[in-house]
C-alpha cells in the first residue's frame, strides 16, 4: 500500500478512537462500519464538474440528480467542460431537466471559470472558509453546495454540514434523539471533534 495511504488509515483509525472517547454512542456505528475513506481516493472528476454536480444534486433525489447528469454529460458528447457547457444555450440547459434557477447557476459557474474570476484548480491550496466565501458570492451556490464540494471533492476533514438533513437525522439515530435536532443545535455539539468533523459527518450519514 502507498505509504500516503497508509498514513490516512492510521489517521482515521486514530479519529475512530478519537471520536468514540468524545461520544460513546458513536461506537455502535464505529464497530459496525470501516473507516472513513475520504481523502483515500483521487476524484474522477474535476472541480467544475464536481461543482456542476452539486448544483444538480441541490433538493432532487439521488436517482433524479444521476439521470440529469447522464444527460448533461450526453449533449456535451462524453465530456462536461467549461468550454461544451458554455456552447449551450439556456433552453438546452433546461431541456435536460434541470429548472432555471440551476440553469443560472451552472451558466454562472461557467462563465466564471471561463473568464478565470473562479479559478478552481487554486482550490487544493485554499483554507475551507476561503473557498466558501468564493462560491457562495456565485447565484445558486449556498453554504450547503460549498461544503459538499470541500468533502466529497477536495476530501477536507474538518468541515461540519449541519444544514445536512441527512446528517442531522443520522445524529439523531446514533443518540436515540426522541426529537429532531435543529441546525444550530448541532452546531455547537461539533465543536468537541474540531479537525475530523467530516468524519462525524460521514458516520451520521451512514446511520441516517
Amino acid at each position: 500500500m502507498d505509504s500516503t495511504l497508509v498514513s490516512r488509515k492510521r489517521e482515521m483509525d486514530a479519529f475512530k478512537r478519537k471520536i468514540f472517547r468524545i461520544d460513546p454512542a458513536f461506537a455502535g456505528p464505529i464497530k459496525k462500519l470501516p473507516s472513513c475513506t475520504f481523502g483515500f481516493d483521487k476524484s474522477t472528476y474535476t472541480n467544475y464538474q464536481a461543482l456542476v454536480r452539486a448544483v444538480i444534486a441541490q433538493q432532487v433525489s439521488v436517482a433524479a440528480a444521476r439521470t440529469i447528469g447522464a444527460r448533461l454529460r450526453a449533449i456535451c458528447q462524453g465530456s462536461i467542460t467549461p468550454s461544451k457547457v458554455g456552447a449551450l444555450s439556456m433552453e438546452e440547459l433546461q431541456s435536460i431537466g434541470l429548472t432555471s434557477a440551476k440553469v443560472r447557476s451552472i451558466y454562472e459557474i461557467t462563465q466564471a471559470t471561463l473568464s478565470g474570476k473562479l479559478k478552481l484548480k487554486r482550490f487544493v491550496y485554499m483554507e475551507d472558509e476561503e473557498i466558501i466565501s468564493e462560491l457562495i458570492s456565485l447565484f445558486g451556490i449556498g453554504r450547503w453546495t460549498a461544503e459538499m464540494l470541500l468533502i466529497l471533492q477536495l476530501g477536507r476533514l474538518d468541515v461540519w454540514p449541519i444544514d445536512d438533513l441527512a446528517v442531522r437525522r443520522g445524529w439523531d439515530v446514533i443518540h436515540r434523539n426522541t426529537e429532531p435536532i435543529k441546525a444550530r443545535d448541532l452546531d455547537r455539539f461539533g465543536d468537541p471533534f474540531v479537525g475530523m468533523r467530516s468524519v462525524v459527518a460521514w458516520y451520521c450519514w451512514r446511520a441516517s
